[in-house]
Parts: structure tokens; sequence; C-alpha cells
């Protein structure tokens, strides 16, 4: 799938300010918030926090990249759903979210089907062996907080800095250092337990 993305957006105030003017009365209440050019002003705005939010559920870069295309896509397509322009963004996070866990569903349903390991393992110990220590960090994790895991997924599986945690949750830097801290110590009590 190609990837879109978004591109600088630029208008000027005198363009903006003769859209409203150029359409009939029924149309100025519903061209605020189901424009095609809102819609893309406002993916091009949050595109990071989109992907974001895709890489508090998935794993890998591209999909994240495509559950956030694909979004785009569906709401745009469903864009006369949206009549208020300030729910626009809450659309795109939600259809993003969905589309996640479609993803992730999928994902588990493919893993369930596999019958045998691949032939090329180095040995089944080994396989044996990582598979448990993968299950006991995912156990770890799902027994944090919210939060707390929010900031360890995004700080250590999607590789951002501490500032860039900050501005996809919406909270302090402070805040980002303090869950980070704690839930690293929750989860070096988990792990030490199952060991």
């Amino acid at each position: 799938m190609p990837v879109i993305a978004p591109m600088p957006f630029t208008r000027t105030s005198h363009t903006a300010a003769q859209l409203p003017s150029q359409r009939g009365g029924a149309d100025d209440a519903m061209a605020a918030g189901t424009t095609v050019d809102h819609l893309t002003e406002t993916y091009r705005a949050h595109y990071r926090s989109l992907l974001g939010l895709a890489a508090l559920l998935l794993d890998d870069t591209a999909s994240c990249e495509d559950v956030v295309q694909e979004a785009f896509i569906r709401v745009h397509s469903a864009r006369n759903r949206v009549r208020d322009p300030e729910k626009t963004l809450a659309y795109l996070r939600q259809t993003v979210v969905n589309l996640s866990r479609s993803a992730l569903r999928r994902r588990i349903l493919g893993l369930k089907l596999l019958s045998k390991p691949m032939p090329d393992m180095a040995s089944a110990e080994e396989g044996a062996y990582e598979q448990l220590e993968r299950d006991a960090l995912i156990k770890a994790m799902r027994g944090l907080q919210r939060r707390q895991r929010e900031v360890l997924v995004l700080r250590y599986f999607a590789d951002m800095t501490e500032a860039q945690v900050a501005q996809t949750l919406g909270i302090s830097l402070g805040s980002v250092k303090a869950y980070g801290s704690r839930g690293i110590a929750a989860l070096r009590v988990a792990m030490e337990a199952t060991a």
C-alpha cells in the first residue's frame, strides 16, 4: 500500500473567508465538519499523534502507517456523518483504534493457524526460551497501570524521546519521567517474581 504522507497545508485567510459566503444556508452548517479540506487539514496536523496512538497497539511502524492511512480513507468516505468539526479528530482516533484492534485480531488468528514452527529455527529450546521471555514480559506489561504501559511502549518500543511521549499523550515531561520510572520498577519486580 503506498504511503500517504501528510504534506504541509497552507491556506490563505482570504480563501478561508470566502468559503462560507460562497455556499448557501443549509450547506453552511454541514460544510464546517464535512469538507475534504477540513478533514485533510486535521489529518495533516495530527498525523504524528495518530501514528503514536497506533503504536500503542501495534508493534511495527509499517502497520501503524497503514492503519492511520486507512483511517483517513474511511473517515473521508464517511465524512457526511461528521457534523461537528470538533469531532473530526475524534472520528480519526476512534477509527485508528478500531483498525488497530482488527489488525491484532488478524495476527492472533494467523498465529493460531500456524500448526508448526518454521524448519529453519535454531532449536526448540531456544525458541521455547524466547517465547517464555516474551510471554513473561507481555504478562508483566499487562499488569502495569495504563499510563505506565503507554509511556513504556512509546518510549522503548516506539523509540520516542521523553518529549515526544509527553506530546503524544498530552502530559507533562515530568509525568512521563515519573510514569516511566514507576513502570520500569514494577516491571522489574514482576519479572523477578516469574524467574
